[in-house]
């Protein structure tokens, strides 16, 4: 279901997050964001109808879209969405559908993600979330941390903008290292995406 604002507001840069499922990392980017005069948060759109990033992105005013597979990979709906709110940079926020190549092309350099490991290590195809933590502690790792990266047709190759780690101590779990590598993600992703729409503007 599609909420329009009331009055769109055309700045020097409107973002759309999309996210799946909690949306602590696009909470993040509301707070950080807000007031901001130069750059717009627009829209927050989801595969997920009960993802409760829906409910973060309606107690910041930010205007949410649902969508099915169906609409996602056979139909322009979602990218016919983001040129009526004039969308000019994608955060990807916790989603975790594969972007069609059409929305690729029409947001070449201009799409980012961010990866809970320090990539081209434990990426690809299934590793999100609870995965990747257990994957890194399995394989002994004595460091781990996020990456944003641009978004590309394949998982996790796009080129790296940013990196930051973490220690890895001999006591974690999956959970605590989870813990950790969520309080980078909020320091640090609004921050880096500020940085990168700086060149646009």
């Amino acid at each position: 279901m599609l909420q329009k604002p009331d009055n769109l507001k055309v700045t020097n840069q409107n973002l759309a997050i999309f996210a799946s499922g909690s949306g602590s990392n696009a909470e993040a980017f509301f707070k950080y964001f807000r007031g901001n005069k130069n750059i717009n948060i627009c829209l927050l759109l989801s595969n997920n109808k009960k993802a409760f990033a829906l409910r973060r992105a309606e107690k910041y005013g930010v205007p949410t879209v649902t969508f099915d597979r169906h609409e996602f990979y056979e139909t322009d709906r979602v990218l016919s969405t983001l040129k009526e709110h004039h969308i000019s940079f994608i955060v990807l926020a916790g989603f975790l559908w594969k972007i069609p190549i059409e929305l690729i092309e029409n947001y070449q350099g201009k799409m980012v993600n961010i990866h809970p490991a320090l990539l081209p290590k434990f990426g690809g195809k299934g590793m999100y979330g609870m995965h990747v933590h257990k994957a890194v502690i399995e394989a002994d790792e004595k460091e781990s941390g996020i990456t944003i990266h641009y978004v590309t047709e394949n998982y996790d190759e796009g080129e790296i903008i940013f990196q930051e780690k973490c220690e890895v101590k001999p006591a974690d779990l999956p959970e605590t290292l989870a813990e950790r590598i969520q309080k980078l993600e909020h320091k640090f992703y609004p921050q880096v995406v500020e940085k990168t729409l700086s060149v646009f503007q």
